[in-house]
């Protein structure tokens, strides 16, 4: 990508140009091209790149008005491209590649602060407008700390983000050194600080306030699991409302990186040094309290997936979740293991709906876990004992450690709250009654002991209008952590999701499959373990979407044939995918 034009208004090579036969000199970007795509077949277009950066070096005045005017004549010409237009277009795209774009690493983490940041700022709006517009007025009264500061944030960050776009046309431009630096468009800003305290002390009250609201008023449950559903929602609202507090994090390594970068002696040090020393006070406030908000968002998240009442409890600490292989008489069987601070629970999904079923709980009170060959290990409990079998010795490894360290942390701790016989009540610690109706197979009729009274079991034409009214009221959850960990056998931890959210990135990637030669330049979002693609980072939602959960991550081999700079691999089983940063920082980042 070095000879391609990667300024931050990249997304002009993303006109769609469908009717324009695509020649030999162009990238194929024709969605849904491969067999493996993700994306909607009816999206299907043609990207031509080379028209695209004409226009756009036309537009940054790259092109003398000589050129432009034969230029604007090519339309009037026979229609196939040939002749004099077609040599001044190789002259404008001559100009476009002699550009001497900006090299250094400064530029670089300036041009990540703007990517990440028109996300962000998508963010806010999410929650600040399409949130607000589902909601009653009753419901937006009763969340009005929540709106009164996104309103505040949404404002601040509008300005901010002018800001950076246009300090970075002109770093990418005919400016001089001195607009080679981003700390002082930062300084700026740092009077919106104060709002970002505010939000930090009261967060987690605006986050209990919620999730109250959703257990204790139907209405509000379907309004909110309706904007759940829509496709601007991308994320659960729990993960979008920690935004604000991720923000300030990737600001700090962000700042972090440039003051590494930098001399003492360069213009831009001074203040980012200054930003740093302010933004320091406030992300250490975030640190001592996002472990407890991320805990409650995903035991709230829990909570709407498993059935399991009142998961969410004061001092219950979420460590671990993700797929066991259980031993029994019918052979290994996919289960679904959850590690708290208080409470070991394995279940099945439902066959029905996306929720998970619980089938069985070992108080980590009295937990003990035994070692065995391979990568198989017992737990011990109360009157359960169980059996089963990691993918991998990490897996095991890292159960056993945990498990352990579970039992050895309660113990130390006195007795407070003891764990509720009614929270188990559709529990059991013995899956033979719950084998007798086929539920450990995932049988439709394991839900006569559910539904219907327990009357026995549900007909056809009962079990299909079950299953409508769980796809009208459930929202789609298939990306969220506990579902991938069901589908891709993988596991992940509390300690996993804080990590993550740390880094997250935005970005233009060129996208190749396995089996394709065509390179797809698409707009990229990464957060929550996912990768979410867009045409443009002007598009409301996202065209398809890839967890990552699973997957491996490297540099393509020789047997991939792939010929090009800052490549990287993505691969699960026989899932392959290659994509192409446009500079080595991106690659590495």
């Amino acid at each position: 990508l070095a000879d391609v034009y990667h300024g931050i208004n990249g997304n002009m090579s993303l006109d769609r140009r469908g009717e324009i036969t695509t020649a030999s000199t162009r990238y194929d970007l024709t969605l849904g091209s491969d067999k493996s795509s993700s994306l909607s077949r009816s999206e299907a277009g043609t990207y031509d790149v080379i028209q695209a950066e004409i226009q756009h070096a036309k537009r940054q005045e790259l092109a003398t008005g000589v050129a432009t005017a034969p230029h604007q004549n090519s339309h009037n010409s026979n229609g196939n491209g040939h002749g004099h237009p077609m040599t001044t277009q190789h002259d404008i795209e001559a100009e476009v590649k002699k550009r001497k774009w900006p090299t250094e690493p400064s530029y670089f983490l300036a041009k990540e602060l703007l990517m990440t940041e028109r996300t962000y700022k998508k963010d806010l709006d999410v929650l600040n407008t399409t949130f607000r517009q589902v909601l009653s007025l009753e419901d937006v009264e009763q969340l009005q700390p929540l709106f009164e500061l996104l309103d505040s944030l949404a404002q601040h960050h509008n300005l901010f983000l002018r800001d950076i776009e246009h300090r970075l046309v002109q770093w990418e431009g005919r400016g001089g050194h001195d607009v080679h630096r981003i700390g002082d468009v930062m300084m700026k800003h740092m009077a919106t600080l104060p709002i970002y305290d505010e939000y930090v002390q009261t967060h987690l009250d605006i986050l209990h306030c919620l999730n109250d609201m959703y257990e204790g008023d139907e209405r509000f449950r379907q309004l909110y699991k309706g904007f759940e559903q829509q496709k601007v929602c991308y994320l659960p609202v729990g993960e979008l409302l920690l935004k604000p507090l991720n923000r300030l994090l990737h600001y700090q390594l962000l700042l972090e990186r440039l003051c590494d970068y930098y001399a003492e002696e360069h213009i831009d040090y001074g203040d980012c040094q200054a930003v740093h020393h302010l933004l320091v006070r406030s992300t250490k406030q975030i640190r001592a309290h996002l472990p407890d908000a991320a805990n409650f968002v995903e035991l709230c998240e829990l909570q709407r997936d498993i059935s399991f009442e009142q998961l969410v409890q004061p001092h219950r600490r979420l460590i671990r979740q993700g797929c066991l292989l259980k031993h029994s008489k019918r052979g290994l069987q996919q289960r679904m293991f959850f590690l708290f601070s208080d409470l070991l629970l394995y279940g099945t999904k439902s066959p029905l709906d996306q929720n998970f079923r619980i089938l069985g709980h070992v108080p980590v009170r009295s937990l003990l876990t035994e070692n065995a060959e391979h990568n198989t290990f017992s737990i011990f409990g109360g009157q359960c004992a169980i059996t089963v079998s990691a993918g991998t010795t990490a897996e095991k490894t890292l159960w056993l450690a945990e498990l352990s360290k579970a039992a050895t942390d309660i113990k130390n701790r006195p007795p407070n709250m003891q764990l509720q016989l009614t929270t188990l009540k559709n529990c059991s610690s013995s899956e033979e009654g719950l084998d007798l109706f086929g539920l450990s197979n995932g049988n439709n009729s394991s839900l006569n002991s559910s539904v219907n009274g327990g009357g026995g079991l549900l007909t056809p034409q009962q079990l299909q209008l079950q299953q409508q009214q769980h796809n009208k009221s459930q929202p789609s959850r298939s990306n969220t952590a506990l579902h991938v960990c069901w589908h891709r056998g993988a596991t992940v931890g509390l300690g996993d999701h804080l990590i993550a959210a740390e880094h997250q990135l935005s970005g233009y990637l060129l996208r190749k499959f396995k089996n394709s030669s065509g390179w797809q330049k698409l707009w990229v979002v990464f957060t929550s373990f996912c990768l979410y693609f867009y045409k443009s980072y002007q598009d409301e939602f996202a065209l398809a979407s890839l967890p990552l959960l699973g997957y491996t991550v490297g540099p393509p081999g020789h047997q991939d044939a792939v010929q090009k700079e800052f490549v990287f691999k993505l691969s699960f089983k026989n899932h392959v995918y290659f994509f192409r940063a446009e500079s080595a920082h991106t690659y590495n980042r």
